[in-house]
């Protein structure tokens, strides 16, 4: 990637996480940028909403490994 094109990309990121806080969507830039990757390659941005809603509402997985006697 040229630098300029880094550039704009960075910027399209900052806008997007500031949106994103702004509407308190909870999203760190990282979970963000890994969004707008997916919907660029073409999947469902609704489905990934509904996605990240939806991982929201499961409770933290815990460590069933049984311990030794």
């Amino acid at each position: 990637m040229d630098p300029e094109a880094a550039r704009t990309a960075r910027e399209s990121l900052d806008l997007a996480l500031h949106m994103s806080n702004i509407l308190d969507t909870g999203l760190d830039r990282h979970t963000l940028s890994l969004l707008i990757a997916l919907s660029d390659v073409g999947l469902n941005p609704e489905a990934l909403a509904a996605l990240v809603k939806e991982l929201r509402k499961e409770p933290p997985r815990t460590s069933t490994t049984p311990s030794a006697p």
